[in-house]
């Protein structure tokens, strides 16, 4: 019997190390066989030591994993910091923790999505007596279940050559059709998009909240017959590249290769830019808890791998003093430099964590309707 206990024990060591299961189902394989003593300590303790970051996949499963990763474990011997690039959609986070099965420490989501999976009891509140909420923005980035250690916005793209008397300088110029002719290119989602909506509308930005949902929508289906809509970031630069658009609301990553690629053909602006927190959320129930806080605390105490983060991929930093070390060259690229954030607006998430469901239903209603 104890030789199939061992048998039995073997196994589950070899998938959790081949990445066949979590360190989670590792330990329950082990509790159920009542082995996790006979381990010494090595393989339970290096599960119970591993944190899994979650992010949508591409070059950023590299950036954070360099930036944030590496950085927390040269500092805490012993704990393993892994990245899982499945894409942590709110769906797979919702499943996830109903299921009592919950594998992911830190997940790349949003301030809407963390607002609203906070409110469903399906997250865990940030706690603040670890992770120090003056280390970033004050404002919009430090949230009950979620925190920001990085940012992006979404901004005014348009191709210069197409307008040789001057560009768009705001979203109202985006809806003139009449003074800026071609089609226009927004994605295929609510939010952002019924925010520019408003300032066309002629809102005070420092006021934008509460949007005017209906009047948005309104002001959304006067494009509709002139508009493309983007899924993807990279649908998003290829619209524009190929001149399928002419103008369209975009993130200001993509907007930045095409401004290099194009040799300054393809522009953008910050005024009237929805500047938005890069949050990171935490299951309930993840099984790094205070390790998982630390790491997050980590990610935004220091503003060095936020620069770093910013050289790679584009996305600005969020902790005030990285502004002063980003290099000369790419300011004019940050969104949060001090000149480019304070034209934008900084996106409501609690706002849109309230309203994203039907707000976004209504929308894909009107743009296919």
């Amino acid at each position: 019997m104890q030789t199939f206990q061992q048998d039995c024990v073997d196994l589950a060591v070899r998938k959790y190390r081949r990445g066949e299961i979590g360190r989670r189902g590792l330990l329950a394989a082990l509790s159920a066989l009542g082995a996790v003593p006979m381990l010494g300590g090595d393989a339970a303790a290096q599960a119970a030591r591993q944190l899994v970051m979650v992010n949508w996949g591409g070059i950023a499963n590299q950036g954070f994993g360099r930036f944030y990763g590496e950085p927390f474990m040269a500092a805490n011997q012993g704990v393993t910091v892994v990245q899982d690039s499945t894409g942590p959609s709110a769906g797979r986070i919702r499943s996830m923790v109903e299921s009592g099965r919950v594998t992911w420490d830190l997940c790349d989501s949003s301030a809407s999505s963390s607002n609203l999976l906070g409110r469903q009891n399906l997250l865990t509140r940030v706690d603040y007596s670890i992770v120090k909420r003056e280390d970033t923005l004050p404002v919009g980035f430090a949230l009950e279940y979620g925190a920001a250690p990085y940012s992006f916005s979404s901004v005014l793209a348009y191709d210069s050559s197409k307008f040789p008397q001057g560009g768009p300088t705001s979203w109202a110029d985006f809806w003139d059709l009449r003074r800026f002719p071609g089609t226009r290119l927004m994605r295929r989602d609510a939010l952002a998009t019924l925010d520019a909506a408003q300032m066309a509308l002629g809102k005070d930005p420092a006021n934008l909240y509460p949007l005017d949902i209906r009047a948005c929508l309104r002001k959304v289906a006067e494009l509709r017959r002139n508009a493309v809509y983007w899924n993807s970031g990279s649908e998003s630069e290829q619209f524009l590249r190929t001149g399928e658009a002419v103008m369209g609301q975009i993130w200001h990553t993509r907007a930045t290769v095409l401004e290099r690629e194009s040799n300054g053909r393809i522009k953008f602006i910050w005024p009237q830019g929805l500047l938005q927190a890069g949050i990171f959320v935490m299951p309930r129930g993840n099984p790094g808890g205070e390790l998982a806080q630390r790491l997050l605390a980590s990610m935004l105490a220091n503003p060095e791998p936020q620069v770093g983060l910013l050289t790679l991929l584009g996305n600005g930093p969020t902790n005030p003093r990285a502004a002063a070390m980003v290099p000369q060259e790419l300011r004019r690229n940050n969104p949060t430099d001090p000149e480019n954030a304070r034209v934008q607006v900084v996106l409501d998430g609690n706002w849109w964590g309230q309203n994203y469901q039907q707000a976004n239903a209504d929308f894909i209603d009107t743009i296919t309707g």
